[in-house]
């Protein structure tokens, strides 16, 4: 049950009194709210990064993003075609070896482009784009080889 404070009036004097009340509070009773001491932030390792050089940082991640999602979709689509002349399994794996490769010149690129990242940052050269990367190349990969035959294997319904 909640617990309310009793208003502490003085007491009417006379029957004119009764409709005017005045309410006047103890203020003796209202504790004083303690104020919070503020708590020193544990100061930053990494040098301030000023608004321009931030937006330099994240261009440059975001070029890299696309260079990757663009390489994809080309390397998916050239493996389709190089690998031709490999059959059954070691078309695979010369597939995925080769997207492995074209992921290190990316990381190469990436590092030729001189970004400015604090040191938490550091592995987003490796890490950006990654999921996108591997995925886009897969599915270019698998529609451009469904594609490629898709005249020369048979329906395989008889008609």
């Amino acid at each position: 049950m909640a617990k309310f404070k009793k208003k502490k009036s003085e007491p009417t004097s006379g029957p004119d009194d009764s409709k005017k009340e005045s309410v006047k509070e103890n203020l003796a009773d209202i504790p004083k709210t303690e104020k919070s001491a503020s708590i020193p932030e544990a100061p930053s390792t990494d040098p301030p990064v000023s608004v321009a050089e931030k937006s330099e940082k994240d261009r440059k991640l975001n070029k890299l993003f696309w260079m990757r999602v663009v390489l994809a979709v080309i390397a998916g689509t050239v493996a389709t075609i190089i690998f031709e002349d490999i059959e059954g399994e070691e078309r695979r794996w010369a597939s995925i070896a080769f997207m492995i490769i074209v992921f290190f010149g990316t990381i190469i690129v990436a590092k030729g482009m001189k970004m400015q990242l604090p040191s938490s940052d550091r592995k987003k050269i490796v890490t950006q784009a990654i999921g996108s990367y591997v995925f886009l190349y897969l599915f270019t990969w698998i529609v451009t080889y469904t594609l490629y035959h898709a005249g020369s294997v048979s329906s395989g319904i008889n008609i």
